[in-house]
């Protein structure tokens, strides 16, 4: 990686193309994505547009066919998804032990209540519950510090209420953090992201399947005790949809 010019981007993306192994035709080409730090930016699209795999680009568990992709010198990107799975030989608790540093103490202990977890450090990973294991997943990640944090549906299995609680949280503890936050509900990254990054089928279509392109859109980027303005939430809902119909009738 190649550092950006400025300050304000830590990670920037130009030209970027990718195909599976497979060869079925491009994933994506041409895809350009800049994240500004800090915040939470939502990648959104529908399955198989491509977001893992954009996001492991991203994190550099993946090499893109061609483009560019610049990052600020010493970032630190974190790539973590609902998969994961931590050691279960001994328990949740000597786990976050081992991988908190000193200086994170404090903050793990608040999440630990917010997360709903307390209860879940005395026993074993496989003895959890899907919404619990990921939870527990992301306060791991959380506490070991990063300037760049990739949620790859992290909290899918979390119920609505405890996400936005999450979500709230953590946003008020890594106000310098830049999050890509991946996830299925329009009206959750509506709601608590700054910015929505679209990764839809464009209109050129390849071997019958179109690749995908990115188009960015404002979110209202809640903090705790904010209330959605309802017009502006509804506007954005309704930029969103309807951009991709146009989008995917085209095509």
């Amino acid at each position: 990686m190649m550092p950006p010019d400025g300050n304000t981007t830590a990670i920037r993306c130009r030209e970027l193309a990718y195909s599976y192994p497979s060869g079925d035709g491009p994933v994506f080409s041409s895809l350009d994505l800049d994240l500004a730090t800090p915040g939470f930016h939502a990648l959104f699209g529908p399955s198989g547009s491509g977001k893992t795999s954009l996001a492991r680009i991203l994190s550099g568990a993946l090499e893109p066919d061609h483009g560019r992709l610049e990052a600020a010198p010493g970032l630190r990107v974190g790539y973590t998804h609902n998969q994961e799975r931590i050691p279960d030989w001994s328990t949740v608790g000597r786990h976050l032990d081992q991988v908190t540093p000193p200086n994170a103490q404090g903050i793990r202990r608040r999440l630990e209540d917010i997360f709903g977890v307390a209860a879940c450090l005395d026993r074993r990973f496989s003895r959890l519950s899907l919404g619990q294991k990921n939870r527990v997943n992301l306060l791991r990640w959380l506490v070991q510090g990063f300037d760049v944090l990739i949620l790859d549906e992290s909290l899918a299995n979390v119920d609505e209420k405890s996400r936005a609680r999450i979500l709230m949280a953590v946003k008020q503890e890594f106000p310098a953090t830049c999050f890509l936050y991946i996830s299925h509900h329009l009206t959750e990254v509506a709601r608590y992201c700054r910015i929505i990054h679209l990764l839809r089928p464009s209109v050129t279509a390849n071997n019958g399947k179109p690749p995908a392109a990115i188009r960015s859109f404002s979110g209202l980027d809640l903090t705790a005790g904010e209330e959605a303005d309802g017009e502006a939430f509804n506007r954005i809902l309704l930029d969103i949809m309807g951009y991709s119909g146009d989008v995917l009738n085209a095509a």
